[in-house]
């Protein structure tokens, strides 16, 4: 998860005057469900035309270990005095059908006015719950104020609702989930410092509320190792003194081992798929590369901070060219060769020419799928799944 302050989504706030009934100001949507055209996957690369088209109004998504699409939908809804937004989830499976997850009006939580939109999906290691990150937005109608926070619920690939923590469904002040290989239990951030540092808290599928994990500690950033019960973190004393550090953290039994001290950090903490090499941006430029399993190997690349993914081959690191919920351009990079530098000396950085995909289209989400093979995007506007042969 990228470091940096909560963006607001767009009208998210509750406002309400004598004359006028309470809204929640989100956007109209597209109500209307759509169709899903399949065909046989293109040749390598050749994106002229998608090989799956899901006509709704997509607010987030992401691919299951074994191919299949998890995504959610707008959904908008009047009552007397509301206008509510609570996003449909659909699971889209590798032989074209697709089943709903969550009906979004019949969603509620507690009993005071309640909105949410989908900010991200993040899949159970064996490919069965998905952990489900929202921003929330409640009214109190007595006070008049609106709370705002982000919270993980939890579904099964059948569409079961989980509740770790009691009768509510929903883990409130929760996101950036990491699962541990059990998939039963995970490690989620908790904002502390205004969204620029978090702590960290384990969450039990099924033996009850959360606890705390590394405690007394706060973290810039985290992300799994993938295949194991490991993550790698950015931390930072909560007083902001002294450089990031960046730690191995063995999310079990609470280990730590300190694998760098950083120039500075800016967010973008992604791994590579074999779980050996990391990269981060070091400022809203440069992208830096560390190799995990010799420490003192690195590189950077001049690329401009956005969103990034690596290739299935970790050759090629993919980079939308904004932060994250706003569109741009999609394009490629060469991973650098990674190189010791003694100490004191400067790190090179590289200026390399980016590779422009999809014909350098604006997109506003996109993702890799697990082997690689298809690319699948968020184009603005109508906000269309496609998903291209790659």
């Amino acid at each position: 998860m990228e470091n940096r302050k909560a963006y607001t989504i767009a009208a998210h706030a509750i406002r309400r005057s004598k004359d006028r009934p309470l809204h929640l100001l989100f956007v109209a949507a597209l109500m209307a469900l759509g169709s899903l055209a399949w065909a046989r996957p293109a040749a390598a690369q050749n994106m002229e035309k998608p090989v799956i088209n899901v006509d709704e109004e997509v607010t987030a998504f992401a691919y299951a270990p074994d191919g299949r699409i998890v995504f959610s939908v707008r959904r908008m809804f009047k009552t007397k005095k509301y206008l509510l937004q609570r996003d449909d989830i659909w699971l889209l499976e590798t032989n074209g059908k697709r089943k709903k997850l969550l009906d979004g009006f019949k969603f509620t939580h507690g009993d005071k006015p309640f909105t949410y939109q989908v900010e991200s999906f993040t899949w159970s290691p064996n490919g069965h719950i998905v952990a489900i990150q929202l921003f929330t937005s409640t009214e109190d109608p007595d006070s008049e104020q609106h709370e705002d926070a982000r919270a993980l619920l939890l579904l099964d690939d059948n569409g079961r609702e989980l509740h770790p923590g009691g009768r509510d469904s929903l883990v409130m002040e929760a996101e950036n989930p990491m699962w541990l290989r059990d998939n039963s239990t995970l490690v989620y951030l908790k904002s502390e410092v205004e969204r620029d540092l978090f702590s960290m808290n384990y969450l039990y599928i099924s033996s009850g509320p959360s606890t705390k994990a590394f405690e007394g500690r706060t973290f810039m950033a985290a992300v799994r190792i993938p295949g194991s019960n490991s993550a790698i973190a950015v931390e930072r004393d909560r007083n902001m003194d002294g450089p990031p550090r960046l730690q191995r953290l063995d999310l079990l039994s609470q280990d730590d081992h300190e694998l760098a001290t950083l120039s500075d950090f800016a967010g973008g903490l992604s791994i590579s798929p074999t779980g050996t090499k990391i990269a981060y941006f070091v400022d809203r430029e440069v992208l830096e590369f560390r190799d995990l399993e010799d420490r003192g190997k690195v590189g950077r690349l001049r690329v401009g901070l956005g969103v990034l993914q690596w290739s299935a081959d970790e050759t090629k690191i993919y980079l939308k060219r904004t932060v994250e919920k706003k569109s741009a351009d999609l394009v490629s990079f060469t991973v650098p060769r990674l190189v010791a530098y003694g100490k004191g000396q400067t790190v090179l950085v590289g200026e390399p020419e980016p590779a422009s995909l999809l014909h350098g289209l604006t997109i506003r989400e996109y993702g890799f799928s697990p082997d690689g093979r298809f690319l699948a995007v968020v184009f603005p506007g109508k906000r269309n799944l496609q998903v291209f042969g790659f």
